[in-house]
């Protein structure tokens, strides 16, 4: 068989999902599947579910149907130890970073390395030391409580958790929201450069269009209960459906330098 042919690496893949709190049906038949290298960003309005199918992703809650599964693998398939080691393949930087407010951060950072038991004692300093480099922090901001930290410098302690397992898929929720432009294009370049020299997939859960236009190789679209686009970007802005043009097509999209190409 030829090499094109092959089907590519499939990281995350959705099957059939459905999400429903009491009588309220988010998901209905929602597929999605992404490719090993891809940077995918999430986008939907509103109370679509975008949060929600993160957390399926990660384990944190179950859809009421369909199935997810991660690097091949049902989410929830083989013994404890082999649902240790899938968590390990993945990293998540929450909205807000999500530090804990008694933790020092590198304490933060240390903790999933305590908790899978994987680095000895004295070697976390060092993985900590390293992984704040990583995000273009100093050492000396291990000492610090998460209260110190300014907006940006919470959002990298939050990204250098995230990669401390030395995860193969990064998801981010909203990585941006809350920073000026200057430190939200930073950070940008910063997961991208990650990205990079790390060999990272990324999902991306943002409203944010400077964000999508300088990292997204696809935007998958959830409305109507389901992924009713899965385009590059360029592709999505020629589909004429109601969300898409609400969202893309609004009067902030000139800002962020979205254009449609048939108007070039």
């Amino acid at each position: 068989m030829s090499a094109a042919l092959i089907a590519p690496d499939v990281v995350v893949s959705l099957r059939g999902i459905m999400t429903r709190f009491g009588h309220n049906v988010v998901h209905e038949g929602l597929d999605l599947d992404i490719a090993r290298g891809e940077i995918v960003a999430l986008v939907g309005g509103s109370g679509s579910g975008k949060t929600t199918l993160l957390r399926h992703l990660i384990g944190l809650t179950q859809p009421a149907a369909g199935t997810v599964e991660l690097f091949g693998e049902s989410l929830r398939a083989g013994t404890a130890q082999d649902r240790l080691a899938r968590q390990r393949r993945y990293g998540v930087l929450f909205q807000h970073g999500a530090l804990f407010s008694a933790f020092t951060v590198g304490e933060n950072i240390a903790f999933p390395l305590r908790e899978q038991g994987i680095a000895q004692a004295q070697e976390i300093d060092d993985l900590v030391a390293l992984k704040l480099a990583m995000v273009e922090m100093e050492p000396g901001h291990a000492l610090l409580m998460p209260a110190q930290l300014s907006g940006g410098m919470v959002k990298r302690a939050a990204l250098a958790r995230a990669l401390a397992l030395e995860p193969e898929l990064l998801l981010l929720d909203e990585p941006t929201g809350g920073l000026d432009p200057d430190r939200s294009a930073t950070f940008v370049r910063l997961i991208l450069s990650l990205r990079q020299e790390l060999g990272l997939t990324v999902v991306l859960i943002t409203h944010d269009l400077d964000t999508i236009a300088a990292m997204a190789t696809r935007v998958a679209v959830l409305a109507e209960r389901r992924i009713v686009s899965y385009e590059t970007l360029e592709e999505t802005l020629t589909l004429d459906h109601p969300f898409i043009r609400r969202f893309f097509h609004g009067p902030h999209r000139q800002r962020a330098g979205v254009r449609n190409k048939a108007e070039d």
